[in-house]
C-alpha cells in the first residue's frame, strides 16, 4: 500500500493507493473520495468502552472506518481544517496526540487514552491525551504547517501550538513571564516541555483564529 501526502503544507491530504486485501483505518469523517472497489466498515473506536473514553477525554469520534480494497483502488483522506499532515512510523513505540490531530493509521496501530495531568488541563488541552502505539504508520494533521523540534533540554511552547510529542517529553504549564507581562503581552500561559524527545508543532492556533474571528464579528 502506497500513501502519498499531497498539496502540502496548506491543504494537505493523503492519497492511498491500495491493492487487493490492503487495509487502512481512518477517522469517521476523513474520507473525501474512494474507488467503488473499496469496502468501508464502521466500528467502535477500539471497542465500546475505549471509544467512549476517547470521545470524552481524547476529543476523538466514537467510530473509525476501516477501508478494505477488493482490487487495485484509490482512497483520498483529508482533515476538516486547512493545514499540513505528518506521517510517523511506529515500531513498538508510542506517540501522544492532541485532541483532533489523529487522521489515519495502519491496522497494527492501537488507539488509546492516557492521563495527561493537571498541567495539560490548565493549559487548555484536557486531562487526557490520545495515545497511538504498536507497529505501523500513523498520520496526524495540524492547523497550518507542521515543524519538528528535537529537545535536549527545556523549551517553551505557546499553548495551542503543540500537536504531538514522544512519551519521553515532560510538560509543565506556567506563565510566559511575570504576572504583568504574561497578561498584558497576551501570551498568558505557556507549556514548558523538556527532553530528550521530539515534539511536533503547528504554525497556527485554532484558538487564536477563533479569538481573531470573534473580535472582528463584534465590530
Amino acid at each position: 500500500m502506497e500513501v502519498i501526502t499531497r498539496n502540502r503544507p496548506a491543504f494537505a491530504n493523503i492519497q492511498v493507493k491500495m491493492q487487493a486485501g490492503d487495509k487502512i483505518i481512518a477517522e469517521s469523517d476523513a474520507m473525501a473520495s474512494m474507488s467503488t472497489s473499496i469496502v468501508m466498515n464502521t466500528r467502535w473506536n477500539g471497542g465500546f468502552v475505549g471509544a467512549v473514553l476517547r470521545r470524552l477525554f481524547g476529543g476523538e469520534t466514537l467510530f473509525v472506518n476501516e477501508f478494505v480494497a477488493k482490487e487495485s483502488s484509490e482512497l483520498i483522506l483529508t482533515q476538516p481544517f486547512p493545514g499540513d499532515i505528518e506521517c510517523m512510523e511506529l515500531n513498538g513505540t508510542s506517540l501522544f496526540l492532541q485532541p483532533g490531530a489523529y487522521l489515519a493509521s495502519d491496522p497494527g496501530v492501537r488507539l488509546g487514552v492516557s492521563w495527561a495531568g493537571f498541567a495539560s488541563w490548565i493549559g487548555g488541552e484536557g486531562l487526557f491525551r490520545l495515545k497511538v502505539s504498536g507497529t505501523g504508520r500513523v498520520w496526524f494533521g495540524a492547523y497550518g504547517g507542521i515543524f519538528v523540534k528535537e529537545l535536549d533540554g527545556p523549551f517553551v511552547v505557546d499553548t495551542g501550538h503543540l500537536v504531538a510529542y514522544e512519551p519521553t517529553v515532560g510538560m509543565k504549564v506556567g506563565m510566559a513571564g511575570g504576572i504583568f507581562s504574561s497578561f498584558f503581552s497576551k501570551e498568558g500561559l505557556v507549556s514548558r516541555v523538556s527532553g530528550p524527545g521530539r515534539i511536533y508543532l503547528q504554525s497556527r492556533s485554532i484558538d487564536g483564529l477563533a479569538t481573531w474571528t470573534n473580535r472582528h464579528l463584534w465590530r
